[in-house]
């Protein structure tokens, strides 16, 4: 878990040090000869930042021992020296910012920890804030001073990325809200790791190539080998041979990953021949199989590439763990929540969720490398209010506790006009660093910076969206417009707080967030009203809205799908 240690921030009466103080300041900014790209990039950052806070542009030097105080990015000799903490681990994300004396130091690791120490003394102390890629919140300041500053984290999860259209190919925003799996990826903010692939055995071995000749490599159902983006029979050995090479020639190609995927194709077509049964009844059913020959070709990768993983899903029919198998060193096993309940976290007692607990704890004490496949959106209608914030920390929690390495958090990835899609990218990202983060408040800070003078209506608007959750409502990833959660009264509340946010936006940037926004209770009244919509004039708004922001229903329809007679 996020360990933080605060002692004092820096803004008391008692406070000495003025690291700026009306257009002047004493302080330079000491970057070591040896710095990596990452602490260079923050360095010059940290400048930028004081900057447009203050007026006052600090010089960056790289010798510690000049004469003055000094702001010093990144572990040095003189860091030793002063704190006697000895040098992190280059990839160690975890950092450090403190006074000593006069000097302020901020270190961690060279490759991302340093940076991210940097961004979070930007953020906590000055309150600089990376909401949306289109959106950076700087205070104006004329001066600040510190007293003692002794601040020190690291993070939750090893991995930490969300799956956005919004936020999609935003390296430099991923890097200051220390979303770090997007890649893989070479920048100057530290580079980003990558998880290659999903749904890959029909990648590797695909109908079209191969089912002509040889039918006996796919799934056997009721008699018949199916000859569509079918399961393979993972009990053929030459299915076996062929994906060890073929996985062994995508990371070839393809070096810069840390995980390669092979797993299951997304139907639920499994093998029901008598060899897949057999070893299925040895190793406790459908994972034991998967596991089983995920293991083989795992043993082909380490021999080639011993620093490289092999990923696989505990997904549907494959999510109960294996029994008297464990996957192997370099195994991962991708655990997803598709059947879960998320109007309740996972550890409040929910029954939808009892049977998922019991999987991810059996996981969770067999698997080497355990990584999170998690949901954040309806996938039935990304437009629509789903009020899940309640539970995105304590799952979050829930996952860390139970060892897992990394969390993937997927979302409206095809489209804009997802629901809350800013602020629920940047809360997670700021979850899955820190879960014990209160949600709450980190909504206030997202929704005061990004909506401007329609703020106080927008965040009305966002807990009337979470009031929907009352304690015997249950939903999952596929509910639509008439479940019970949803009702006319909040309906009519909604367009009254959004028009409201309407009329107050000071500028078309913000009228048009605002206009995103109000499509969440629009979508959802001419769906269960698309009759009356029709005549009222709020489809045609819902329609022209879609286009205007390349908004779609869900993955498989566009606006061009949509009808108003439609199911």
């Amino acid at each position: 878990m996020l360990s933080a240690v605060t002692i004092f921030i820096g803004t008391s009466a008692v406070a000495s040090n003025w690291l700026f103080k009306n257009g002047k300041s004493q302080y330079q900014i000491v970057v070591a000869t040896d710095a990596s790209v990452s602490e260079h990039t923050a360095a010059q950052e940290l400048q930028d930042y004081l900057f447009q806070i203050s007026g006052v542009l600090l010089p960056i030097i790289s010798n510690g021992d000049s004469p003055g105080k000094h702001i010093f990015v990144g572990y040095s000799s003189k860091v030793a020296n002063l704190t006697g903490e000895s040098r992190p681990v280059e990839d160690d994300e975890s950092f450090t910012y403190r006074s000593v004396g006069h000097d302020l130091l901020i270190w961690g690791g060279k490759q991302r920890g340093t940076m991210y120490g940097v961004f979070s003394f930007l953020e906590r102390e000055l309150g600089v804030h990376w909401l949306a890629p289109d959106c950076t919140v700087v205070p104006k300041c004329l001066k600040w001073r510190f007293a003692r500053l002794y601040h020190s984290e690291s993070p939750a999860l090893k991995f930490r990325y969300n799956y956005y259209f919004v936020t999609r190919n935003q390296p430099v925003w991923s890097a200051h809200v220390k979303e770090n799996m997007r890649g893989p990826l070479t920048n100057e903010y530290g580079n980003m790791d990558g998880y290659w692939g999903c749904h890959t055995m029909g990648q590797l071995i695909p109908v079209s190539e191969f089912y002509q000749r040889h039918p006996e490599y796919f799934c056997l159902r009721d008699g018949k080998r199916l000859s569509k983006n079918e399961q393979l029979c993972l009990s053929n050995s030459e299915v076996l041979e062929i994906c060890k090479d073929r996985l062994l020639n995508v990371i070839r190609k393809n070096p810069g990953y840390r995980i390669y995927d092979l797993s299951q194709n997304d139907n639920k077509n499994f093998c029901q021949c008598e060899k897949c049964k057999e070893i299925e009844n040895q190793y406790g059913g459908h994972s034991g199989l998967i596991v089983w020959f995920v293991n083989q070709v795992a043993d082909a990768v380490r021999e080639e590439f011993p620093d490289k993983y092999v990923g696989t899903f505990a997904y549907q029919y494959s999510r109960k763990p294996p029994v008297g198998i464990v996957p192997q060193e370099n195994v991962v096993i991708r655990l997803c929540s598709i059947e879960c309940c998320f109007a309740h976290s996972l550890t409040a007692d929910c029954p939808q969720n009892v049977e998922f607990m019991n999987d991810l704890q059996g996981w969770a004490s067999t698997a080497p490398h355990l990584f999170i496949w998690d949901y954040i959106v309806d996938f039935k209608q990304f437009l629509a209010p789903w009020p899940n914030f309640q539970v995105l920390a304590p799952n979050i929690r829930t996952f860390s506790a139970n060892k897992a390495i990394g969390v993937f958090e997927e979302a409206a990835y095809q489209s804009l006009g997802g629901e809350f899609e800013e602020m629920k990218s940047w809360t997670v990202n700021q979850l899955l660093w820190n879960p014990n983060q209160c949600t709450d408040s980190l909504v206030n800070i997202f929704i005061d910076g990004y909506y401007g003078k329609a703020a106080s209506r927008v965040l009305d608007y966002y807990h009337l969206c979470q009031s929907l959750v009352m304690p015997e409502v249950h939903f999952g990833l596929f509910i639509r417009e008439n479940d019970k959660i949803y009702n006319d009264d909040f309906l009519r509340k909604a367009f009254v707080l959004l028009d409201e946010a309407q009329k107050s936006a000071e500028n078309e940037v913000i009228s048009q967030r605002v206009e995103r926004v109000r499509m969440q209770p629009l979508y959802l009244y001419c769906m269960r009203n698309k009759e009356q919509s029709q005549r009222d004039g709020k489809w045609k708004e819902l329609i022209a809205l879609m286009r205007k922001y390349n908004a779609r229903p869900n993955e498989t329809q566009t606006v061009e799908d949509l009808s108003p007679l439609s199911k």
